[in-house]
């Protein structure tokens, strides 16, 4: 083991105040103290007078998320409280993301009322010569980065945005033929290996795994009237489920995952308008409307949209595998 300071040189950041700048699209990313998106919070505008710090480093979090650790390839300004480690000697990206990984196995010793500015440079850490070989044997898979970059730069634009009917209510589009499920209770089936669906907010609302016909079709979402009111789950699989606080919302077009959690997502935003002894029956759901991303015309949903959007998220999962 070495210290930080035998391997790398450190710096202070840049100090700059994140709502103090000019956002812009594909600006210069601003990093921050959070343990997300290879800790950038924004891309802002270049700024008069200030040039960006080089790439090619480390960037660690001396407060907030205490020790989160980011390579950052490109240029960047910085936050306060964030420390720059440049290595003394040419490393690989694989490198330098096993020493991020090194920097956060630290981040139990210390707290918000213990920050890690004082001590980064004395933290002990493997030299160079402890890495282990499958480290310096990987090679960082740049194109499949390359590739899924291109996909997680999806923006809501709610200027697009309109309010479509949840259920058939005159002539209007409607998303959704709503009913109750046809089959029994649950304490009247057996044990066995078909899920059962019940007004729970938990596992997808699965309750319980039983023996039964699952009827009621995967590709549909589940919403409850009473129980935990308005928890919606996407139902991948045949099922069963309760007929008494259940609700089964059958998709007017043909749904898969993607689709059917953003329609999820949106769906639990309108959970404040019901409670316990207000339930959100099939009357009250067939009059909801919710507001949706709408194709070019403004006149059905954009599910194209919706799905993308929602793959966007996934890559951008596996985009920080990467990070």
């Amino acid at each position: 083991m070495t210290k930080v300071t035998d391997i790398f040189y450190t710096s202070e950041s840049q100090g700059m105040v994140e709502y103090q700048m000019n956002y812009k699209k594909n600006g210069v990313n601003f990093i921050g103290r959070g343990s997300d998106n290879n800790g950038v919070v924004n891309t802002v505008e270049p700024i008069s007078g200030t040039k960006p710090l080089e790439g090619n480093c480390i960037t660690v979090a001396m407060s907030g998320s205490v020790m989160e650790s980011f390579v950052q390839k490109e240029p960047f300004y910085s936050s306060y409280h964030i420390k720059i480690l440049r290595p003394k000697t040419k490393m690989s990206d694989e490198t330098l993301h096993f020493y991020c990984y090194a920097l956060r196995s630290n981040n139990w010793k210390y707290s918000f009322g213990r920050q890690a500015n004082k001590t980064l440079n004395e933290l002990k850490i493997p030299s160079l010569d402890e890495i282990p070989s499958w480290v310096k044997n990987f090679k960082y898979p740049k194109k499949i980065n390359q590739d899924i970059q291109k996909k997680v730069n999806i923006d809501l634009d709610f200027s697009k945005w309109e309010f479509f009917n949840l259920g058939k209510s005159g002539d209007n589009f409607y998303l959704f033929d709503i009913s109750s499920s046809k089959d029994g209770l649950v304490q009247d089936y057996d044990k066995g290996n078909e899920p059962y669906v019940s007004s729970t907010a938990f596992d997808n609302g699965v309750v319980k795994f039983v023996e039964g016909i699952a009827k009621n079709k995967a590709g549909t979402l589940t919403i409850n009237r009473g129980g935990s009111v308005g928890e919606v789950f996407y139902q991948d699989r045949n099922y069963l489920s309760t007929p008494v606080d259940v609700r089964i919302l059958n998709p007017k077009i043909k749904t898969n995952i993607y689709i059917g959690m953003f329609l999820c997502t949106v769906l639990r935003l309108e959970k404040y308008r019901f409670n316990y002894s207000r339930k959100m029956g099939t009357a009250r759901l067939k009059a909801l409307k919710i507001k949706l991303p709408a194709n070019k015309n403004l006149k059905k949903p954009d599910f194209e949209f919706m799905e993308n959007f929602i793959k966007s998220l996934k890559y951008s999962s596996e985009l920080q595998k990467y990070n």
